[in-house]
């Protein structure tokens, strides 16, 4: 397995009335990011907030490049952006324990904290459609080009994992300085992800070690 030290190129936030970070996606232009009762666009170049959405926001966050999906409790809500109506609504696959949140095969990914797995899901009806097993909590979940990756925190050590998606295995650990934990993980599509900071209530730009050339 590859290891690697973290490289923060940017921080976000604190912002005002922001507790903690608890998801993390991005839409192509916005950042956003849940933070108990509202989700909030962060403009990553400037890094201010531009606006928020009052929605019950308590863990993962993801966009399927027209809605965004966030879990509330033991449920996963479908959200316009536009106007923060909710427009649908599954159970969560962990009952309450669910974490991380992303879009990626036309399905949903959810990580179950405590549990320590990733689901796949059915974005309509909640049905689970594949479990991969992790040995470390699991605080956010991520897809980049064909790469699964989770987010850990434990025992205050936190890492970002590139997974088999098929076995699970880690192939690859990116690992956060100390008091840099990560609740909620998404990809920029590019080279970089946005790493929520849980209580910290900032957002990390980290990136994403070079790929090996073809």
């Amino acid at each position: 397995m590859k290891r690697t030290k973290a490289n923060i190129v940017r921080e976000y936030g604190p912002f005002p009335g922001v507790e903690g970070v608890h998801g993390v996606t991005y839409d192509g232009q916005q950042v956003w990011f849940a933070s108990g009762d509202k989700l909030n666009a962060l403009d990553p170049a400037s890094g201010k907030t531009v606006r928020s959405l009052e929605v019950a926001a308590h863990a993962g966050t993801a966009f399927d490049g027209k809605h965004l999906f966030q879990i509330a409790e033991n449920r996963i809500q479908k959200i316009d952006p536009k106007t923060g109506r909710v427009l649908a609504t599954i159970p969560a696959p962990g009952n309450g324990g669910d974490s991380g949140l992303a879009w990626a095969e036309g399905t949903l990914w959810v990580g179950h904290y405590q549990a320590r797995k990733i689901y796949q899901i059915d974005p309509d009806n909640g049905a689970v459609l594949r479990t991969i097993e992790s040995n470390r909590f699991v605080t956010g979940v991520t897809w980049v080009e064909g790469e699964l990756w989770h987010a850990t925190w434990e025992n205050d050590e936190s890492e970002l994992r590139h997974l088999d998606p098929h076995t699970g295995q880690v192939l690859e650990s990116v690992e956060m300085p100390p008091g840099a934990g990560v609740s909620g993980l998404e990809s920029d599509g590019v080279d970089g992800f946005f790493c929520g900071g849980g209580r910290t209530g900032k957002v990390r730009a980290v990136r994403r070690p070079k790929r090996d050339a073809a």
